[in-house]
């Protein structure tokens, strides 16, 4: 599996660096694929801030304001071998935001958020939907065993 970070540099205060979430998406690419039973090629994670969020999210689903994660899946153009293409854009300014408020577990941090927001791209490559409560649910359960499978080997 190909993958490519480009953006914004990660912001220091998620001590993260693109050698680690491109093994994070790698990690979390494997266990999304295996789910959905297809190869996963070539995954692009672009790293934004609220501004270009907001165009990607305008530009892409037509709706207006930031997000943490658009998700583009495409299908392979021949002679591209059969399998998952795709693109995340992940908001960074959002996930240090987020892991700030009141409204996260203790100890949550920036990082811990925007590898979250990783998974949940990749979850949304595989198929995955978050349209009802439980589909939110199943998701949130799966992308956090995910994350802690991660931190656990790092």
């Amino acid at each position: 599996m190909k993958i490519r970070v480009t953006g914004k540099k990660p912001a220091l205060a998620l001590g993260l660096d693109k050698k680690t979430i491109a093994a994070a998406a790698r990690a979390f690419g494997e266990k999304s694929a295996k789910r959905c039973g297809e190869t996963f090629r070539e995954i692009a994670i672009v790293i934004q801030d609220d501004k270009a969020s907001d165009a990607a999210h305008r530009a892409i689903l037509d709706v207006a304001g930031a997000t943490d994660v658009i998700t583009q899946r495409y299908d392979a153009i021949p002679p591209e071998p059969p399998g998952v293409y795709g693109e995340l854009y992940i908001n960074q300014e959002q996930a240090i935001r987020y892991a700030k408020s009141a409204r996260v577990r203790r100890g949550w941090s920036g990082a811990d958020e925007f590898l979250l927001y990783l998974a949940h791209g990749m979850d949304h490559l595989s198929g995955a939907d978050d349209a009802t409560e439980q589909d939110y649910a199943r998701m949130r359960r799966r992308e956090l065993a995910w994350l802690k499978a991660f931190r656990e080997k790092a």
